[in-house]
């Protein structure tokens, strides 16, 4: 008994500590947006969480490629949507939208996942799904819209909440072609070939934004931005969760990402004088509503 609460407990920490690394993600990629073009910063962690994984996930990808070799338009998609796609956008979308904003909406994932599942997926929503999707939509139109309505009349909205808004697509996406792997896939492994895939595609887009002049200067700052995004919100993050689902199931380990937002808006106004504004409150609590809502119909 004391070694399953042992092993319950420090997968709780780790699932904790997993949000509080992307959620300084999102951070730091806003307080360096001025001198960390978003192509460098997405391409450099990657790169970095490459060479990372190499030695731990190139042998098992290699040994099970009879397994993910027929799958192989799916992993394209996850690598594209879930690795390229979704931290690229989020390095956009934070040029022009605050961390606090973007890790906001971080929240509206797993309704999206509810909504894309039942209208792409095959996935059934009931009425209280329905109902937590209006909910959680309205509290990221809250957001978007600063609390002023008219804002979204007058189609006033910031691009990066816009920008943000699709990397939340992106990573529904992604989630939602997960469930089409197979279950042996060994996790290093296949992480290890997603970032593969995703560097692919991210490389072309970075050598652009270099060769246009827009280049990150080589400074203590920048290596150490480029030493966090590329190992803890990266390879430690998507370990610890891995281990975290193995042990307590998908759906404890899933509802650890309403941390972000806490996180998120605790570290934005520490270290980034960000003002948590009463629009803020309302939408994260419409968002939530919506989550446990849906929880709610998922029982």
């Amino acid at each position: 008994m004391t070694t399953s609460r042992s092993s319950l407990t420090s997968a709780y920490l780790l699932l904790v500590l997993t949000t509080l690394f992307w959620s300084g993600n999102f951070v730091l990629a806003r307080a360096t947006h001025a001198s960390i073009p978003p192509l460098t910063l997405s391409f450099a962690r990657w790169a970095i969480a490459l060479l990372i994984l190499l030695p731990f996930g190139l042998k098992p990808a290699w040994q099970q490629r009879a397994l993910w070799l027929p799958h192989w338009r799916r992993l394209l998609a996850l690598g594209v949507f879930g690795i390229a796609g979704f931290n690229s956008l989020v390095y956009l979308g934070v040029q022009e939208t605050t961390a606090t904003n973007a890790v906001l909406m971080n929240s509206f994932i797993p309704i999206l996942i509810v909504l894309l599942g039942a209208l792409f997926f095959g996935m059934k929503a009931g009425s209280l799904q329905l109902l937590a999707i209006l909910l959680s939509f309205c509290g990221v139109l809250a957001i978007i819209a600063q609390g002023e309505p008219e804002r979204l009349l007058r189609l006033d909205i910031n691009h990066g909440d816009v920008v943000v808004f699709a990397a939340m697509l992106a990573w529904a996406l992604y989630t939602l072609w997960l469930r089409g792997l197979p279950a042996g896939l060994n996790r290093l492994g296949l992480l290890t070939v997603l970032v593969v895939i995703g560097l692919a595609c991210i490389t072309p887009f970075f050598l652009l934004e270099y060769a246009s002049g827009q280049r990150a200067p080589l400074n203590a700052t920048t290596l150490i931005t480029f030493a966090y995004v590329g190992t803890l919100p990266s390879v430690a993050a998507y370990y610890f969760y891995n281990l975290g689902v193995a042990r307590v199931g998908p759906a404890k380990a899933g509802s650890f990402i309403h941390l972000m937002p806490m996180f998120g808006a605790l570290l934005s106004v520490l270290f980034l004088g960000e003002a948590f504004h009463l629009y803020h409150a309302a939408g994260i609590a419409l968002i939530l509503s919506g989550v446990w809502l849906a929880a709610r119909a998922n029982r």
